[in-house]
């Protein structure tokens, strides 16, 4: 089984910033494209968007031009810069392969509040 773990996330005022990373332990995702999710309060997971191999993005329409994902292959890394956070953001944010083909990590709780 892969290990994924998630980090970065915390309490960040409206209009703030967060860097959320996950790391892959026990396999490459290199060669997948990678999905961020997040699941809130009393709600099923949903797709945030995902990276290709080679760069390709898509992201949900309620965080385009806010949410950009990265990765670094070398470090089996993906990244999740998040600007302009609001109050609907507030989720545990997970991260996987486009096709959930990973076990689920613990997740990162953000909460965006004043």
């Amino acid at each position: 089984q892969v290990q994924l773990v998630e980090s970065g996330g915390g309490l960040v005022q409206p209009g703030g910033s967060l860097r959320l990373s996950c790391a892959a332990s026990g396999s490459s995702f290199s060669d997948n494209a990678m999905a961020w999710y997040r699941q809130a309060p009393g709600k099923q997971r949903e797709w945030v968007g995902y990276i290709t191999r080679d760069g390709y993005t898509k992201y949900l329409d309620s965080v385009k031009g806010r949410f950009t994902i990265s990765r670094d292959s070398a470090k089996n890394e993906v990244y999740l810069h998040m600007n302009d956070l609001k109050p609907e953001d507030t989720a545990v944010y997970y991260c996987n392969r486009i096709d959930s083909g990973f076990h689920w990590g613990q997740g990162t709780q953000v909460t965006v509040s004043s």
